[in-house]
């Protein structure tokens, strides 16, 4: 009896030992606002990366399945300082997708010391740029807007006196001086800068310093329910003139305001009837997936999850290991991405320079690009 239980035994450790690996499943992870005044962005943002993983998966790119894990950080630096930590001491994940200024910086320490890639598509503050070499960027960031911008609006559109209404934190605070040191050299104004903190959600009394100004355009560096409640209640205490923005008026309950009509945002240039492969399949699958277009946050977010995917295949195609250092090296030696819109380089300090489009709201909440806009 004995000797027919261990051979059977054997029989079994040798079919055991013909089956071939299974490959390791592959996650990374994601800080998105899935809750709170926030949460609009991280539904655009988590539908955009979800698609990317369903197509790396459909596609077998990977060696494994690849998940994402997302945790829910509000928006707010102390969440996403939370959510980073489990991400990386108890997930193990190398790579995680990142939203917002202040959670970037928050959790941008945390990532380095744990050499994981972290990744912004949806943050522009200019000091993002400086959160070292584990902290990359999909996007142009807010100084490359306001650059481009700001000579568009005073000499093309003959809008020189601007005023500033933006939320104290390192968002606000990189646009202000931008503007500060653009619209001298342009031929224009900052003739009134009004900083509020992130929960102010009353804005009359903003809005009669704004009258009192007498600017040309009203720009309002902001993001989420804050934008959606300045929008309103300026034009409810009779400010008429332009309002303008960074692609946070993207936002599609900016886009449905009748106030909104009329504003101008920037975004980086995205051609989403371009003919290449990628950008057609995100276009159509995530249209038939979620019965509208996509927009600049649902394609920032889809672009991180490729870039990753990428870089990772070139990595198991070499027998090495999908580490974040590996990653940054493996990002270091590849000289361009494929992305849904555009063909990306990240510079040294890991962001993108692009084209920025400027768009303007129409009728129906309808945004139509209006020029673009080389940077340097």
């Amino acid at each position: 009896m004995w000797q027919v239980i261990a051979r059977l035994g054997a029989t079994i450790v040798l079919v055991a030992l013909a089956q071939p690996a299974r490959a390791q499943d592959v996650r990374i992870g994601a800080l998105f606002a899935m809750s709170g005044t926030q949460a609009t962005f991280g539904e655009l943002m988590s539908s955009g990366a979800q698609l990317a993983v369903d197509h790396a998966n459909a596609d077998r790119v990977l060696k494994g399945k690849l998940s994402m894990l997302v945790e829910d950080t509000q928006g707010t630096p102390q969440n996403g300082v939370i959510a980073i930590n489990k991400l990386v001491n108890v997930e193990s994940v190398p790579f995680v997708l990142s939203s917002y200024s202040g959670v970037a910086k928050a959790i941008a320490p945390i990532a380095a010391r744990a050499k994981v890639v972290a990744v912004n598509g949806g943050g522009v503050g200019p000091d993002l740029a400086e959160l070292g070499p584990y902290f990359w960027n999909v996007i142009p960031l807010a100084n490359f807007e306001v650059r481009a911008f700001v000579p568009y609006v005073v000499k093309q559109r003959n809008l020189k006196r601007i005023a500033l209404l933006y939320v104290d934190d390192p968002l606000g605070n990189g646009i202000r001086k931008e503007f500060e040191a653009a619209l001298p050299g342009a031929g224009g104004e900052l003739v009134a800068a009004l900083s509020v903190p992130v929960a102010t959600q009353q804005f009359a009394g903003v809005a009669a310093r704004i009258r009192e100004a007498r600017p040309d355009l009203v720009y309002i560096a902001s993001y989420g329910a804050q934008q959606v409640a300045a929008i309103k209640q300026l034009r409810d205490n009779g400010v008429t003139q332009t309002l303008a923005s960074y692609g946070a008026f993207s936002n599609p309950e900016i886009l449905a305001l009748p106030e909104a009509k009329g504003a101008l945002f920037t975004t980086q240039l995205v051609d989403t009837d371009g003919g290449d492969a990628v950008t057609k399949r995100f276009v159509a699958d995530y249209k038939a997936k979620h019965g509208k277009a996509a927009n600049v946050y649902t394609i920032n977010y889809y672009n991180i999850v490729r870039v990753f995917v990428l870089l990772a295949a070139e990595l198991q195609k070499q027998g090495k290991p999908v580490t974040g250092e590996n990653l940054l090296a493996q990002r270091s030696a590849t000289r361009s991405f494929d992305l849904v819109g555009a063909k990306v380089s990240f510079e040294a300090n890991g962001t993108v320079n692009a084209p920025i489009q400027i768009n303007e709201i129409g009728a129906g909440g309808v945004a139509k690009a209006v020029a673009v806009v080389a940077t340097k």
